[in-house]
């Protein structure tokens, strides 16, 4: 059984920043497409960012120069680093892992950017 899961979620001041973590076991890693989605109280879950094999990346436009994902083959992990925090980058945060009809879901980990 696929098991992806997140670590690294808080509560951060606006401004600051956080480091979320996904470790995935039992699958070939390095040929998936990973990813980080978002959902909001009362809205639907929406992507971050994404990151293929290859290393190629792609953003929502709202996290675009401050959030970076990257990834680790050795250590079957991904990371998204936020930077700038802003209230409105509160949700949980959930890993994804995807190939072809392959498609797996972390638990989940809160981000809460309040003062």
């Amino acid at each position: 059984q696929v098991q992806l899961v997140e670590s690294g979620g808080g509560l951060v001041q606006p401004g600051g920043s956080l480091r979320l973590s996904c470790a995935a076991s039992r699958m070939n890693f390095s040929i998936y497409v990973m990813g980080w989605y978002r959902q909001a109280p009362g809205k639907e879950r929406e992507l971050v960012a994404t990151i293929t094999s290859a290393g190629s990346t792609n953003y929502v436009d709202s996290v675009k120069g401050r959030f970076t994902i990257s990834r680790d083959n050795a250590k079957n992990t991904i990371y998204l680093q936020m930077n700038s925090l802003k209230p409105e980058d509160t949700a949980v945060y959930y890993c994804n892992a995807r190939h072809y009809s392959f498609d797996y879901w972390g638990q989940g980990t809160q981000v809460t950017v309040s003062s």
